[in-house]
């Protein structure tokens, strides 16, 4: 058994026209499942037997669990998604650090296993993950507080729950620090899920960028896995082709 393929939903679908076929191509094409997909669409995605893998936790990532002053809203808005979670099948929520503020590193780091403890308790006992993803902060989202795998990685280990996880998007990754297939050999353990992108410009997974996809899908072979890899970035032509030409590039016969 090897791992599945899914893809974000928002990213094939920004500043395009309605796809309303966009689901069934997928499924078609292979795809097992979709991630952040609009609640509205569930129904349609469960009929085409593609699981709903990631969903917010909370919003807006910008806000986060190193502000202990939002600990109680936070976790409000995560329990909340945690009820949509067991009752529609989602497999996992995610959960942001939130932008740095006036709190020291090591302050920042221990509010946001503060705040995520119990919640990890509680979606271990439901049967749903909790995802950290570390963002960049060179191009997409400065001031971000967890942007590096170590971080996430140390946010994991304290608060020492199995339901808690890091999302490993290669994209990011790259951006922050390279040495993406020993980053994830160090850290294979702690990782939940995998998302893709092109380097630079987040768009097609293809020889216009600098990552090789597929030395990573080999190693994520090699490694046993058996999550979800996603892909996570915005096309630059048709949809439907973006989607069946990254599926093959992880699809190792």
């Amino acid at each position: 058994m090897t791992y599945k393929q899914s893809f974000a939903h928002w990213s094939f679908t920004e500043g395009r026209a309605p796809q309303p076929e966009l689901l069934a191509e997928a499924s078609r094409i292979g795809y097992s499942g979709v991630d952040f997909l609009p609640a509205e669409l569930w129904p349609q995605a469960r009929d085409l037997g593609l699981e709903l893998v990631i969903i917010d936790g909370h919003v807006p990532l910008e806000v986060g669990f190193i502000d202990r002053s939002r600990h109680g809203a936070l976790q409000d808005q995560v329990r909340r998604a945690l009820d949509a979670a067991v009752a529609n099948g989602v497999r996992n929520l995610s959960v942001a650090s939130g932008d740095r503020g006036p709190e020291t590193a090591e302050d920042a780091l221990s509010a946001c296993v503060e705040g995520l403890v119990p919640l990890a308790a509680e979606a271990e006992a439901a049967g749903v993950g909790l995802l950290l993803e570390p963002l960049n902060t060179k191009v997409d989202h400065p001031g971000h507080e967890c942007d590096r795998t170590a971080w996430a990685a140390e946010v994991v280990d304290r608060v020492g729950s199995p339901a808690l996880r890091i999302l490993y998007d290669f994209y990011h990754a790259q951006i922050m620090e390279g040495d993406l297939l020993r980053t994830v050999e160090e850290h294979f353990a702690r990782i939940g899920h995998f998302h893709t992108a092109g380097v630079p410009g987040r768009h097609d997974i293809d020889d216009r960028q600098e990552v090789n996809y597929r030395a990573i899908a080999h190693a994520l072979r090699d490694h046993g896995y058996t999550g979800y890899v996603a892909h996570e970035f915005i096309p630059r032509a048709d949809a439907v082709e973006a989607l069946r030409h990254a599926h093959s590039v992880f699809a190792l016969s």
